[in-house]
């Protein structure tokens, strides 16, 4: 058990909370401070994307605990306050009321903000980015009305927003400079079975295609492409990526990752980063990972809960490593799919599909050059995520055949 009397938590994130949480049940009984710039208690994100957007969920719904929780648990939850400031050498935290606190311990739970275009009229209202609870409850509300939606930006956040806009009647187009939807992530075979799920319900697709800015006076009424065509809009949502927010722990002089090493906050396997008593966790943290033998980044839920745990146990003074394979999963439209495991960017790799996409059920694996398993997904095929990361983690040589064929099971490939 640490000595720690006062650990600080800077991020009233998943990661934050979940640490919190940890800390408590794992018998820490020092002070416990959780810091967070946002007013609402802490929440997953997910449900922002899935069932708020739709209509069907209310954002409490995505709060971790209530505050009564919080107040059992003796956790000093400060919320709408943002730490501006991180002392390494004289163990504080400055926050913005200018109130400096002490710790023996900290961890850095600071996560992402969404990145935004640089394009003329990018200020205009009717322009929405889809990150916390807030930008959710707007969105939602806007979609009630109906209106035409560009969606900017074919990845996860951008699909799951056009699937939700196209379930609540309104006209949808997708502009993506991108070969396909999804083509960073998945590559452009599968990305494309996923870009034809949109078709089929409606949505119209500009691939290859860049914006050059958005028109309107004090309102967007338009997304002029680099095609020169102005595609009409009510309202704008842009899903561009998220970007860590690093800046507290470069100012401290604690080690990060530059953008073209992948950005975050680098730490080893058990996430003590380069500062004595610091730790991170959450989407900020970019460690060594000790299954797939390199430093990751992971901006997905089960990341932010994991990690979050496994930052408190190290905290105590439990030996752990992190080392949990990335995860993630969406819904969209009638589709459910969960992936596991990473992809390098710039890695050669095959694709092996194991059952008939048209079936609307499938698997799909990418295989490096030697046959290892890099990452597996299913779509609608539930149960079969376990067995996808079994391979992963088994780190041996498949039979491609038998990847393929519905008939074999997995352990036997």
């Amino acid at each position: 058990m640490t000595d720690a009397q006062r650990i600080v938590i800077v991020g009233a994130s998943l990661a934050g909370a979940s640490a919190a949480e940890t800390l408590r049940s794992e018998g820490f009984t020092g002070e416990l401070v959780l810091i967070g710039s946002e007013t609402e208690l802490p929440y997953e994100r997910p449900p922002l994307s899935k069932g708020v957007l739709l209509g069907k969920d209310e954002p409490v719904s995505a709060q971790l605990h209530d505050q009564q929780w919080y107040d059992d648990h003796s956790i000093n939850l400060r919320l709408g306050t943002t730490v501006t400031a991180l002392d390494t050498a004289a163990k504080t935290v400055t926050t913005d009321d200018g109130q400096a606190t002490p710790y023996d311990e900290l961890l850095i739970a600071t996560g992402s903000r969404v990145r935004r275009l640089d394009v003329p009229g990018g200020d205009l209202s009717g322009i929405h980015y889809l990150r916390t609870a807030a930008d959710s409850q707007a969105l939602t509300d806007a979609y009630a009305a109906k209106p035409r939606v560009v969606v900017v930006g074919a990845g996860w956040i951008g699909l799951e927003s056009a699937a939700a806009a196209r379930e609540r009647g309104c006209e949808v187009t997708v502009i993506e400079p991108q070969s396909t939807a999804l083509a960073s992530v998945l590559g452009e075979q599968v990305g494309e079975l996923f870009a034809e799920l949109h078709r089929q319900h409606g949505v119209r697709l500009l691939f290859g295609t860049g914006v050059e800015g958005f028109e309107g006076s004090d309102k967007v009424t338009g997304v002029r492409t680099s095609s020169g065509e102005v595609v009409p809009a009510d309202l704008v949502v842009v899903g561009v990526g998220v970007q860590p927010n690093i800046e507290l722990a470069a100012e401290a002089g604690i080690e990060v990752a530059s953008r073209e090493n992948g950005s975050g906050i680098v730490t080893g396997p058990d996430l003590k980063t380069s500062a004595p008593g610091v730790f991170a966790a959450g989407d900020v943290v970019r460690w060594e990972h000790p299954l797939l033998g390199r430093p990751v980044r992971v901006e997905h839920w089960s990341n932010a809960k994991d990690s979050g745990a496994t930052a408190a146990k190290a905290m105590l003074g439990q030996d752990v490593a992190h080392d949990a394979i990335p995860f993630f999963f969406t819904d969209q439209y009638d589709l459910g799919m969960e992936y596991a495991g990473d992809v390098p960017r710039g890695t050669s790799y095959q694709v092996v599909l194991r059952g008939d996409p048209a079936s609307g059920a499938y698997l799909a694996f990418w295989l490096d050059d030697d046959r290892h398993v890099l990452a597996g997904m299913h779509v609608n095929t539930w149960g079969a995520i376990d067995g996808i990361q079994d391979l992963i983690r088994s780190g041996r040589t498949v039979d491609v055949d038998k990847l393929a064929d519905p008939s074999v099971e997995l352990g036997e490939v």
